[in-house]
């Protein structure tokens, strides 16, 4: 008759233990487990752009309960970020009419590590100078265009949020969400219910 199934992982777990020391088997007992559990815990992506200096209601009361926000640029005020830090941890770019002492301190591109997930973030999709998926990014969030997209290239999802600040033409006001699972990344845009003149 076959031992039960727990017994036999014990007895395997500590004949590894003897074979490692304590201290290696800990390590490598403790690596796994990371490992396993960052593929597995879900984390929600606030993504946001182009406030311009506005950060409206509406987005906030969008993107509360994001784990991370980010924000891919032309900001217009270091108190948007302030804004949103309170929300959840911000990572942000410097957008092209970014200015002044507060946007040097912001950089042109970011990275963000998501449990297992990489993603890239700049505000022109235009400028980017690198191949996303040979570097191993999952994703790209750029801004700059004010236009909601979501494109799939070479397994590297491309999103833009839209602008979330003042309306730019008939453009719809809006954000993004990425839901974030190991290194699968599902994108999605909301469209701002905002005053039509707003």
């Amino acid at each position: 008759m076959q031992a039960p199934v727990f017994p036999r992982l014990l007895l395997g777990l500590r004949k590894a233990q003897a074979r490692l020391g304590q201290h290696d088997f800990a390590e490598r007992t403790f690596g796994l487990v990371k490992k396993l559990l960052v593929s597995r815990i879900e984390s929600t992506v606030g993504l946001i752009s182009d406030t311009h200096g506005l950060l409206r209601p509406e987005a906030l009361t969008s993107l509360a309960g994001a784990d991370y926000i980010i924000h891919a640029g032309d900001i217009g005020d270091a108190s948007i970020l302030e804004r949103l830090s309170t929300i959840a941890p911000v990572t942000a770019v410097r957008g092209n009419n970014d200015k002044g002492a507060w946007a040097s301190g912001v950089s042109e591109t970011e990275v963000l590590r998501v449990g297992a997930a990489i993603i890239y973030v700049i505000h022109d999709v235009k400028a980017l100078d690198l191949d996303p998926a040979a570097a191993g990014f999952h994703a790209v969030i750029a801004g700059h265009s004010h236009r909601p997209s979501i494109e799939l290239r070479e397994g590297v999802q491309f999103v833009n949020p839209g602008s979330a600040g003042p309306r730019r033409f008939k453009l719809p006001v809006s954000i993004g969400w990425l839901t974030v699972s190991g290194t699968s990344i599902k994108p999605r845009l909301v469209e701002l219910t905002v005053g039509s003149n707003a």
